[in-house]
Parts: C-alpha cells; sequence; structure tokens
C-alpha cells in the first residue's frame, strides 16, 4: 500500500494537536485563575513558552531568511496582539466564565478571520464555508446560551474580554499567514511569543508573588501552558496556516469547544447542559461542511472553427 502523502496528513495532523492542547489550554486557566493573576499568568506562560522556542529555533536562525521591515512590524504586532493582548483578555475572563463558554465565544473568531482572509489575502468565500460557518456558529450560540441551572458563570465583563481575545487572534491569523509562507513557523512563533512576554514584563512583580505563593502543582501547570498550548500549538497552528487557506484553518477551530467541554467535565466538573451537546453537533456539521472544496466546473467544449452554433 502506497504511503499517503506527506502534503495530505501533516498539516491536518499539525491542526489536531493544536486544538487538543488549546482545549486543555481553557481547563489549565481555569484551574488556575486561584492562584495567579490574569497578567502573571500570561507573563509565565510566555516565558516558558519564550524558552523552549528558542532551544528549537536557535540552529535555525543562522540559515533563515532575514524578515523585511514590514514582516517585522507584522512579527511584533502578532506579539502584542495574539501573545499579549490575547492572553490577558482570555485570563481575566476566565474569572468570570467557565472553560467551556470562553471557548465557545472564542468561535466568533472564524468569522472574523474568514472576512479579513476575503478582504486582504484574496481567498474566495465559498457557499460550503459559508454554510458550514453559519451551522457552526449556530452551534455556538445554541452551547453558548444554554441554561447551565447553577445561576452564575456568565456575565457581560467575561463575556467582553472573551470577545476581545477573539477579535486579537483574528487579526493576527491574517497577518501572520504572509509570514510563514517566507519563513520558518518555528521562528515566527517564537519571535513572536519573544515580543508578548516583553509586553507582559509590568507583570513580573505579580508573576514572583504568586510563585512565592503558589502551590508546585500550579506552577508545574504554569510550565505545560508555556511548553504545550504555547511553544507546540503555535508552532503547528503556524505549519498548518503555512498549507491551509485561513478561512479553512480558522473554521477548524470549532472543534475547540466540544474538546474542552469533555476536558472541564472530566477536571473542573463542570458539566455542560444537555442542549449543549446538541450545539456541538451542529458545530461539528458545520466543521465538515466548511472544509469540503467545491467541485471545479467541467470545461465547456468550444465549437470547432466553421461549425454553426444554434442558439
Amino acid at each position: 500500500m502506497n504511503a499517503v502523502p506527506a502534503k495530505s496528513w501533516l498539516p491536518l495532523a499539525a491542526v489536531s494537536v493544536t486544538l487538543v492542547l488549546w482545549a486543555s489550554a481553557f481547563v489549565a486557566i481555569r484551574h488556575l485563575g486561584h492562584d495567579f493573576t490574569p497578567g502573571s499568568l500570561s507573563l509565565g506562560r510566555l516565558l516558558v513558552g519564550a524558552v523552549a522556542l528558542g532551544i528549537v529555533a536557535a540552529p535555525k536562525v543562522r540559515t533563515m531568511p532575514r524578515p523585511t521591515g514590514r514582516e517585522w512590524a507584522a512579527i511584533v504586532a502578532i506579539g502584542v496582539l495574539w501573545f499579549g493582548i490575547y492572553n490577558v483578555a482570555l485570563n481575566q475572563g476566565e474569572h468570570h466564565v467557565d472553560a467551556g463558554t470562553a471557548s465557545m465565544l472564542l468561535q466568533v473568531s472564524p468569522i472574523i478571520i474568514a472576512a479579513l482572509a476575503t478582504i486582504f489575502l484574496s481567498e474566495k468565500f465559498t457557499t460550503y464555508l459559508a454554510v458550514g460557518l453559519a451551522l457552526a456558529f449556530a452551534g455556538v450560540v445554541l452551547i453558548g446560551t444554554a441554561d447551565s441551572g447553577d445561576g452564575g458563570g456568565r456575565d457581560l465583563v467575561g463575556v467582553l474580554l472573551c470577545l476581545v481575545a477573539a477579535a486579537v487572534y483574528s487579526i493576527s491569523v491574517i497577518l501572520q499567514k504572509p509570514l510563514v509562507a517566507r519563513l520558518s513557523a518555528v521562528i515566527v512563533t517564537w519571535l513572536a511569543c519573544t515580543v508578548g512576554a516583553v509586553v507582559c514584563l509590568p507583570f513580573a512583580g505579580q508573576l514572583v508573588d504568586d510563585v512565592r505563593d503558589a502551590p508546585t502543582s500550579s506552577i508545574l501547570w504554569v510550565v505545560y501552558l508555556g511548553v504545550f498550548p504555547t511553544a507546540i500549538a503555535f508552532t503547528t497552528y503556524a505549519y498548518a496556516l503555512r498549507h491551509m487557506s485561513a478561512s479553512s484553518l480558522g473554521v477548524t477551530t470549532y472543534l475547540v469547544p466540544p474538546i474542552t467541554i469533555v476536558m472541564g467535565l472530566v477536571f473542573l466538573s463542570e458539566a455542560p447542559p444537555t442542549v449543549a451537546y446538541a450545539g456541538g453537533v451542529l458545530a461539528l456539521l458545520g466543521v465538515a461542511v466548511a472544509r469540503r472544496k467545491p467541485k471545479p466546473r467541467a470545461a465547456v467544449p468550444q465549437p470547432q472553427e466553421g461549425a454553426r452554433v444554434h442558439g
């Protein structure tokens, strides 16, 4: 049996790794909310991620193409937005909403990504993508508006913070797409993560205090966030973005909420309401539809020279 070409399965494998690790991040952030402030958790995660990525990226620095001025500007913007603002906003948001709700609120991002990709990356907004987005977003709304029955967990501040995180994430994906077409995904992720860590340096004092008071298990969870959902997951996402359109890749993140809900149930005892499961099915269906490619149109045979065309 012939092996499946690398181009057909490696990007999908990279996406799968990203989705699982990002889903686990929502649960870990929620768990660490009692031991770390949003800013200190962001800085700790980014410092660990920058070190881990630097170890991998260092051998490639000498052989990589030099970023242009415009590319450096994009890298800095991604670092500030995706690694800096995104982390702080999401961490603070999860002080107000549960992990599953936070992951669902961020699923407005594929809508933003698809619109931005159409405008700035000249990507086609296909019928399958439109239908898939509509189905998946309906599923997300169904999950997000389901009554948990506990009278709490969702407030306006948390919702707005998660929406801010979704917006800066979407902008960063559009900025990153042209970068990874020419530069190494690991290098881009490392540089952006380092910029994000610098942006979060004002929280250094909080981080020192939180590390001193936190139990060892929580410190290890911060290390986990830095190595796996940050260093590994952002790199695999950048790799997948190099081989997939931004719109198609963005819509796959609709798989994160169902994974997060299961993890939240297992590790945080946060059980979703029954209606949320129907929303999860809709989200999965939307991803499947959005990933379909339109069939190429059959070429219309041209009449031979001298032949009569009946009209």
